[in-house]
């Protein structure tokens, strides 16, 4: 009896391990995003992109939804919900604001900002879910805002006009964090409703009708390079953004966390920032400033506190039911 159990202690930790790595490698993945965004963005707009990138991933998203169509007879109407913030807030218009941003500010600060969609998470948990908030949140949020504040505007006050107040690669980032943020809370609305795969799926499907009509309403011309290595370029790109930082990226990442702390996986998404900063310094020579540092540092170090509150809650958690028993 003792074997097995050393057995099967064994087994969770390995499979523990081999899923924190993929949460890493597919966390890594999206770090890779911009080294394809920005080449199409000399030809595309930035809902263009998204469009074509929703397009190509409901080719496979299609058939998923209808081999486990039966889950849809389960959803409500406050699933329904949720499944249209996820497609139409987090899926479309987030990565939208998420591609713009790259248009108007480092890439680096649009990278590391997105460090702050935790935080939205919890937020936005407690506000409609009613979850508990980690102790000391108050002043671990403010920690966040400073390292936001150094990733934004470094040790310079904002002064003069509007302006120089307002970031707009900034916002767009942190718009699209928050979207993001919003859109892990509404997805644990759909937990025991529907498979993983068939709201992954609702999540891209649904947001083509609200992104042919942004595309519409922005009626900006289709333009498409003459060249053939142009044309072969651009069709390589937009292939690589939707299958490697959009699909594969997703497989791999809930494939992890679900043999993963929650914590432990907040903790392996650092590896997106850190790539992403390194294909900018590789691909677009640009390099990370001290100000971005120490407020990438800030917060890390913020969200590093909660993921070992929420882990030793979970410890508690665990403990509990063997205190009954025993």
């Amino acid at each position: 009896m003792e074997k097995n159990q050393t057995a099967s202690t064994v087994y969770r930790k390995e499979r523990s391990n081999t899923g924190f790595w993929l949460v890493v490698i597919g966390a890594a993945l999206w770090g890779v995003d911009p080294l394809f965004r920005i080449i199409l963005l000399q030809t595309m707009t930035s809902t263009q992109i998204v469009l074509i990138e929703h397009i190509i991933v409901s080719l496979v998203a299609i058939p998923v939804l209808w081999k486990f169509r039966a889950d849809l007879k389960n959803l409500r109407a406050r699933h329904w919900v949720a499944v249209i913030f996820i497609s139409w807030g987090g899926s479309a218009l987030a990565t939208v604001l998420f591609t713009m941003a790259l248009t108007n500010n480092d890439p680096n600060t649009v990278l590391l900002l997105q460090k702050m969609q935790p935080l939205f998470a919890i937020v936005l948990a407690k506000l409609l879910l009613k979850e508990t908030l980690p102790r000391r949140f108050g002043g671990l949020f403010f920690i966040a805002l400073a390292g936001t504040y150094l990733l934004t505007f470094g040790f310079t006050l904002p002064l003069g006009n509007w302006n120089t107040w307002i970031h707009a690669g900034s916002l767009l980032s942190l718009g699209a964090a928050a979207l993001w943020g919003g859109s892990t809370v509404m997805g644990r609305l759909m937990l025991g409703q529907a498979r993983y795969e068939t709201v992954t799926s609702l999540r891209f499907v649904v947001a083509l009708p609200l992104l042919f009509l942004m595309t519409w309403h922005e009626g900006a011309a289709w333009t498409f390079p003459s060249g053939t290595g142009e044309q072969a370029a651009v069709v390589l790109n937009v292939l690589g953004q939707a299958l490697l930082p959009g699909l594969l990226s997703l497989l791999l990442y809930y494939k992890g966390l679900s043999s993963t702390k929650a914590s432990v996986a907040t903790l392996a998404e650092l590896s997106f920032p850190m790539a992403g900063v390194l294909v900018n310094w590789i691909a677009f020579r640009t390099l990370i400033t001290w100000e971005q540092l120490i407020g990438f540092i800030l917060i890390w170090i913020a969200l590093f506190a909660i993921s070992r509150q929420q882990e030793r809650s979970a410890s508690v958690a665990d403990a509990a039911p063997k205190l009954r028993t025993e």
